[in-house]
């Protein structure tokens, strides 16, 4: 975030970058980017101790020059040569051993020195014929120095190719902002309307993969199952009659046959007993006797 904010605002992009390091201090890239922030907002002291914190923890010098112009930032010119001359050039990359070039030769103006400065810059990576990307910084660097001296025509020279590199470069980036202009204009003309003989497509005709239909896998035939009969409907059925009273059952030997109980038809005569009646003195009648 801080990276992408630096060139616009500054002061935010040092904040990002301290909140960064509160949560992950011992991480050398964070430390690196508090001390570029640092530097962008001329905080040179700050820088100079986060460059220094970051080259103990990486072990790396690819930001040395950094350390030197935040030297001189500090008003320590001096100290800036003697940081300069700690590491060999030949183990830097070559972008990193160009920008100690000028911040050693910005050191030694700073001292009152543009003739040592002017030797700074002599350096194999000083092609006026070619542009690489350090190269409008080196070009700028040497017409500083040359106008130190009084020699302003090899200055205003020196100057025009900075331009020229940069020119240049920005070409081999991608183009101009007027190239940028007319691809814009170019997306947003109107595109034109498809005729009917264009807007009729033909349909793609299916290949052999999508018109084979897929076969369908086997499956078990399943054994039909017998259809249920319908059931008839069921008739009313009849009201029951009376069961009948069964008979009962004959006596068996040894049983009384229960006899009926009829009632008797009440006579006026006495009943008798042994075929004689009986008065009521227990005297028998002539009439029994015949």
């Amino acid at each position: 975030m801080a990276a992408r904010v630096i060139d616009e605002d500054p002061q935010l992009a040092h904040a990002h970058a301290l909140a960064a390091s509160r949560r992950a201090g011992r991480v050398a890239v964070v430390r690196e980017t508090v001390a570029i922030t640092a530097y962008a907002i001329e905080d040179y002291a700050l820088a100079l101790r986060e460059l220094r914190t970051y080259r103990r923890i990486s072990g790396r010098d690819d930001q040395i020059a950094l350390m030197v112009d935040s030297e001189r930032g500090v008003g320590r010119p001096d100290r800036a040569v003697e940081v300069g001359r700690e590491v060999s050039r030949d183990d830097l990359p070559v972008h990193a051993r160009v920008e100690l070039a000028i911040a050693m030769s910005g050191a030694r103006l700073d001292l009152g020195d543009p003739e040592r400065a002017l030797s700074e810059l002599d350096i194999p990576e000083l092609d006026p014929d070619r542009a690489f990307e350090w190269s409008p910084s080196l070009f700028q660097a040497r017409a500083t120095v040359l106008e130190e001296l009084g020699r302003t025509e090899e200055a205003a020279e020196w100057h025009r190719r900075a331009v020229v590199a940069a020119e240049a470069l920005d070409d081999a980036a991608g183009g101009t902002d007027e190239e940028i202009l007319v691809v814009e204009e170019f997306y947003d003309a109107p595109e034109p309307e498809p005729t009917d003989a264009e807007s009729a497509e033909p349909e793609p005709e299916p290949t052999d993969a999508e018109s084979a239909e897929p076969e369908e896998e086997p499956t078990e035939p399943t054994e039909p199952t017998e259809p249920t009969e319908p059931t008839e409907p069921t008739e009313p059925t009849e009201p029951a009659e009376p069961a009948e009273p069964a008979e009962p059952a004959e006596p068996t030997e040894g049983e009384a046959e229960p006899a009926e109980a009829e009632p008797e038809p009440e006579s006026d005569e006495p009943e008798s007993g042994d075929g004689a009646d009986e008065t009521e003195d227990g005297e028998v009648t002539d009439e029994d006797e015949r």
